[in-house]
């Protein structure tokens, strides 16, 4: 089981149905986050079911969950231009500006930090530009989101690097300059991109341990109850065991997957998806549930290598795929299954139950050396 969640660097997660009435979300785990404008603890928001993910970083919320937007602008200058982004997922794309905040999670605190406000205008313009609508669904609803917003507690402390570099080509649809003109696509500095909060707390700043406990094969119909903690090694409560397996990623975040022979190097740890994401054509999907795979037998026991970037360590993990479709009503599910992306294996929630994960920040300084690495 997980450590109660009363330390001043542990925060409560919950599986649940999710914050819309009438529709249920699965594998979803969710914190609750507190933002106050800069230097002040006037006005603070508090936000429930902010979606835990691990595979971004930089915290998201919807502007909809605001009583009043006290936060003040990210501008080029001062009374510049507004910074807006445009921030692409798998499923969909958020659209918003970027605003300053404190944010609060748990007795941890990240001062004067850029995040994303979800379907706010920046300078006016509650409509995505067209190349960045043009990279997903945009999710600017509750109901689009299934959540509240995203906190991205990733491998990076800010959520486009690229996006800073005056070396690289600015990237496509991700942040943009607003004037009363309209939008543009521009680069940002370090200052104005949206950054995870965890690395920019006072201590607890190296990474974060997700801890949940497990989950029989036939799931769960009620919720879930976890616990997300700050820092790796900072406290007595983090330690990372000396029985766990350090994978150090590549620059972009991925490690190495083998399945059935095939070596797929873009794969990751993702507790923003909400199941295990490989291809295998030999596999059925689900009727009902078409995203999802079905295989008779069920469960179908399968394993598959994970393996460091570097090409050390390598290990054997083990695994089973229940269909979807049988589960029913529940909202936690321990080894559900969907087709994913070629060249990767997105190890997501289902992973993470019965098992402590460690994601370590880039450059951050850790017992088992600096990040950027997933452990388990």
């Amino acid at each position: 089981m997980p450590p109660a969640p009363n330390g001043s660097n542990i925060i409560p997660v919950v599986i649940d149905a999710g914050p819309v009435s009438g529709t249920r979300e699965i594998n979803v785990a969710y914190v609750t986050v507190k933002v106050c404008p800069p230097n002040s603890t006037n006005n603070c928001q508090t936000i429930d079911h902010v979606q835990l993910d691990t595979g971004s970083s930089g915290l998201r919320l919807l502007d909809s969950q605001f009583t009043s937007t006290n936060f003040p602008q990210v501008t080029t200058t001062p009374g510049g231009a507004a910074i807006g982004e445009c921030a692409a997922f798998v499923i969909g794309t958020t659209w918003g500006s970027v605003r300053y905040a404190d944010i609060y999670l748990g007795g941890e605190v990240a001062k004067n930090v850029p995040f994303q406000d979800i379907g706010d205008t920046p300078w006016g313009y509650s409509t995505a530009p067209s190349d960045c609508s043009s990279t997903g669904v945009i999710q600017n609803t509750q109901a689009s989101m299934g959540s509240n917003g995203l906190l991205g507690v990733g491998l990076f402390k800010n959520d486009c690097d690229a996006c800073i570099s005056p070396s690289l080509p600015i990237p496509s649809a991700a942040y943009y300059t607003c004037t009363s003109s309209g939008c543009a696509n521009s680069d940002v500095t370090a200052t104005q991109v949206v950054q995870n909060p965890v690395a920019d707390f006072v201590q607890d700043n190296n990474g974060v341990q997700i801890n949940l406990p497990a989950v029989p094969s036939a799931g769960a119909n009620t919720s879930l109850t976890g616990a997300l903690i700050f820092g790796i090694g900072t406290q007595t409560n983090n330690s990372l065991p000396g029985t766990a397996s350090v994978f150090g990623t590549d620059q972009f975040g991925n490690i190495i997957t083998t399945y059935k022979g095939t070596s797929m190097n873009g794969s990751y740890l993702d507790s923003g998806s909400n199941a295990l994401f490989f291809n295998d054509a030999t596999i059925a999907t689900c009727s009902t549930n078409y995203w999802a795979y079905c295989p008779t037998p069920s469960p179908l026991a399968l394993s598959a290598i994970n393996t460091a970037a570097s090409g050390s360590p390598s290990g054997t993990v083990c695994f089973s795929v229940v269909g979807l479709d049988p589960i029913g009503a529940n909202v936690v599910a321990a080894n559900i299954g969907g087709p994913g992306t070629n060249n990767s294996f997105d190890w997501g929630l289902s992973f993470f139950f019965g098992r402590p994960v460690f994601t370590a920040i880039s450059g951050a300084s850790t017992p088992a050396g600096p990040g950027p690495y997933f452990a388990y």
